[in-house]
Protein backbone atom coordinates (compact mmCIF):
# COMPACT_ATOMS: atom_id res chain seq x y z
CA UNK A 1 0.00 0.00 0.00
CA UNK A 2 1.41 3.16 -0.50
CA UNK A 3 2.48 5.30 2.22
CA UNK A 4 2.87 9.12 0.63
CA UNK A 5 0.54 11.25 -1.28
CA UNK A 6 2.79 11.18 -4.47
CA UNK A 7 3.06 7.28 -3.97
CA UNK A 8 -0.87 7.26 -4.05
CA UNK A 9 -1.03 9.45 -6.74
CA UNK A 10 1.77 7.24 -8.82
CA UNK A 11 0.06 4.30 -8.19
CA UNK A 12 -3.66 6.31 -10.29
CA UNK A 13 -1.23 7.07 -12.69
CA UNK A 14 0.87 3.65 -13.47
CA UNK A 15 -3.29 2.29 -13.63
CA UNK A 16 -4.75 4.68 -15.91
CA UNK A 17 -1.84 4.17 -17.92
CA UNK A 18 -1.95 0.06 -17.81
CA UNK A 19 -5.71 0.32 -18.76
CA UNK A 20 -4.85 2.51 -22.00
CA UNK A 21 -1.96 0.66 -23.11
CA UNK A 22 -4.14 -2.35 -22.65
CA UNK A 23 -6.91 -0.97 -24.75
CA UNK A 24 -4.80 0.09 -27.12
CA UNK A 25 -2.47 -3.12 -27.59
CA UNK A 26 -6.19 -4.71 -28.25
CA UNK A 27 -7.37 -2.36 -31.45
CA UNK A 28 -3.99 -3.42 -32.73
CA UNK A 29 -4.14 -7.00 -32.58
CA UNK A 30 -7.51 -6.79 -33.67
CA UNK A 31 -6.72 -5.00 -37.23
CA UNK A 32 -3.75 -7.01 -37.48
CA UNK A 33 -5.79 -10.41 -37.13
CA UNK A 34 -8.87 -8.65 -39.75
CA UNK A 35 -6.18 -7.84 -42.24
CA UNK A 36 -4.60 -11.59 -41.82
CA UNK A 37 -8.02 -13.19 -42.68
CA UNK A 38 -8.93 -10.62 -45.93
CA UNK A 39 -8.14 -12.76 -48.91
CA UNK A 40 -8.12 -10.03 -51.59
CA UNK A 41 -4.85 -8.10 -52.65
CA UNK A 42 -6.45 -4.93 -53.16
CA UNK A 43 -8.52 -4.59 -49.99
CA UNK A 44 -5.53 -5.71 -47.98
CA UNK A 45 -3.25 -3.56 -49.36
CA UNK A 46 -5.49 -0.62 -48.80
CA UNK A 47 -5.99 -2.04 -45.17
CA UNK A 48 -2.06 -1.84 -44.85
CA UNK A 49 -1.08 0.92 -44.31
CA UNK A 50 -3.68 2.04 -41.36
CA UNK A 51 -2.16 -1.26 -39.89
CA UNK A 52 1.30 -0.43 -40.09
CA UNK A 53 0.26 3.07 -38.42
CA UNK A 54 -0.91 1.66 -35.25
CA UNK A 55 1.82 -0.92 -35.11
CA UNK A 56 4.23 2.24 -35.36
CA UNK A 57 2.44 4.15 -32.70
CA UNK A 58 1.94 1.40 -30.39
CA UNK A 59 6.29 1.04 -30.71
CA UNK A 60 6.26 4.19 -30.31
CA UNK A 61 4.57 4.83 -26.90
CA UNK A 62 6.51 1.38 -25.64
CA UNK A 63 3.52 -0.68 -25.44
CA UNK A 64 5.44 -3.58 -28.10
CA UNK A 65 9.29 -3.72 -28.45
CA UNK A 66 10.15 -1.63 -31.63
CA UNK A 67 11.96 -5.10 -33.22
CA UNK A 68 8.68 -7.08 -32.33
CA UNK A 69 6.87 -4.37 -34.40
CA UNK A 70 9.59 -4.30 -37.16
CA UNK A 71 8.92 -8.19 -37.70
CA UNK A 72 5.40 -7.95 -37.41
CA UNK A 73 5.21 -4.93 -39.95
CA UNK A 74 7.85 -7.52 -42.48
CA UNK A 75 5.29 -9.95 -42.01
CA UNK A 76 2.10 -8.40 -42.88
CA UNK A 77 3.68 -6.61 -46.23
CA UNK A 78 5.31 -10.41 -47.36
CA UNK A 79 1.78 -11.64 -46.49
CA UNK A 80 0.17 -8.72 -48.83
CA UNK A 81 2.28 -9.30 -51.33
CA UNK A 82 1.61 -12.73 -52.02
CA UNK A 83 -1.76 -12.75 -52.11
CA UNK A 84 -3.17 -12.66 -55.96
Amino acid sequence: MANTKSAQKSVRQTARRRERNRLQGKTMRNAVRRLRQIKQKEEAAAQLPEVISLVDKQAKRGVIHWKKAANLKSKLMRRVAALK
